[in-house]
């Protein structure tokens, strides 16, 4: 057990969002544990994995399991990888490092978002193993272009192209806590910040407190103030599958398509010539009353299954979650918010702890499902049609 838990074992995913919700000053926890609007698509993520129930096998070997299995053809110990998440390095200092080295220690991908803290180029100076990068198409093209170049001599092997964030939707909390660039200094962001000395800190410790990725290298921002200008006319409303197809050009490696939800946009995905889609709501942060990515995956499944690698983004929590998703279809799964938990919990340490926590849920899961190989679990783990919707299965 990792010596930064003071407050008795941690056993689950919620153990460490109760530790980082203590830890992490308040705008910034607010930031990754909110969605958009009434937050209803931020539920349902969640909530809807509870409805899905599964067979419970006995008297089967359950002996010399593994749960090896590829990403993107990248090997992997577990089907999980480490999901794009912004102001990653607010939540710890120097936060987007030290997950990429938890990832990495865990033999699973990490994947760095374009509104990171630490930049393409501290990830790449600090940690070993190729990670992923994820990219925000901007109304600034020269921009996006050079970030692409620093991403491939970085030497990351997928970009993760986001295509559901053209516009914002917005956040009530994020406005209420005053989180801007830079964030509002009132008195109770001051009182709070006060009750966080192990945040500040480290926070005084890095050099690394603003987008890194961007200031410096988009044309006039040098600071936060024109970094906040910047960043507030740039997602581009106007991107298209166009765009998509100039953006892998360009790249000219693996293209991981996210943000996917519907069947009609997944044909296209898989008309695109990406590798693989990310079946997402953006964490129930953009189009609130949207269906949960559990519910959507099936049906995306069969649309485009058998033409592009499908994975799956939205509401992980557990190793049961992820054999679920696994289940309906998915051929891995992305975490972001668990993870951050682990993060804002205890840096490197919180996000081991993560990993490790969902890796032996899912090992104990699958072997009392009465299998011995994570690739060969499908439906057949499942009790009956998963309750999710009217929808055929």
């Amino acid at each position: 057990m990792s010596r930064f838990f003071t407050s008795g074992p941690v056993t689950s995913i919620e153990d460490l969002r109760v530790l980082a919700e203590r830890r992490v000053p308040r705008m910034f926890y607010d930031y990754a544990d909110s969605g958009s609007y009434t937050e209803g698509t931020y539920r349902a993520n969640e909530d809807d994995f509870s409805k899905i129930k599964l067979r419970q096998r006995v008297a089967v070997d359950m002996t010399n399991r593994t749960l090896a299995s590829t990403m993107v053809g990248l090997p992997v110990s577990m089907p999980v990888a480490l999901a794009p998440t912004g102001l990653t390095g607010m939540q710890h200092a120097d936060g987007e490092i030290l997950a990429a080295r938890a990832a990495a220690k865990a033999g699973v991908p990490f994947t760095l978002s374009t509104m990171s803290i630490c930049s393409i180029e501290d990830v790449a100076e600090n940690t070993d193993a190729p990670f992923w990068f994820q990219l925000y198409v901007m109304r600034d093209r020269d921009f996006i272009d050079r970030l692409i170049d620093r991403a491939k001599a970085a030497q990351c092997s997928a970009l993760v192209l986001t295509l559901d964030l053209q516009i914002l939707g917005q956040r009530h909390k994020d406005v209420k806590n005053g989180l801007s660039t830079p964030p509002r200094m009132t008195i109770p962001n001051i009182v709070n910040l006060a009750t966080k000395p192990r945040w500040c800190l480290n926070m005084l410790r890095t050099q690394r407190r603003t987008f890194r990725n961007i200031v410096g290298h988009a044309q006039g921002v040098g600071d936060l103030r024109s970094l906040s200008s910047w960043t507030a006319e740039q997602f581009d409303p106007r991107l298209n599958w166009d765009d998509v197809k100039r953006i892998r050009d360009r790249w000219g490696g693996k293209l991981i398509l996210k943000g996917i939800l519907d069947p009609e946009d997944a044909e296209l995905a898989a008309q695109s010539g990406a590798e693989a889609l990310i079946v997402s709501n953006h964490g129930g942060r953009q189009l609130d009353g949207a269906i949960s990515s559990i519910e959507a995956l099936p049906e995306i499944v069969r649309t485009v299954g058998d033409r592009i690698e499908v994975l799956m983004d939205g509401g992980i929590r557990s190793g049961q979650d992820v054999i679920k998703a696994l289940a309906l279809g998915a051929h891995g799964v992305f975490i972001g918010r668990a993870f951050l938990y682990g993060l804002g919990a205890g840096g490197e340490a919180g996000v081991t702890q993560c990993l490790d926590i969902i890796r032996k849920e899912l090992d104990v899961t699958m072997a009392m499902c009465g299998l011995r190989d994570v690739r060969q679990v499908d439906e057949r783990i499942l009790a009956g049609k998963p309750a999710l919707a009217n929808r055929p299965f």
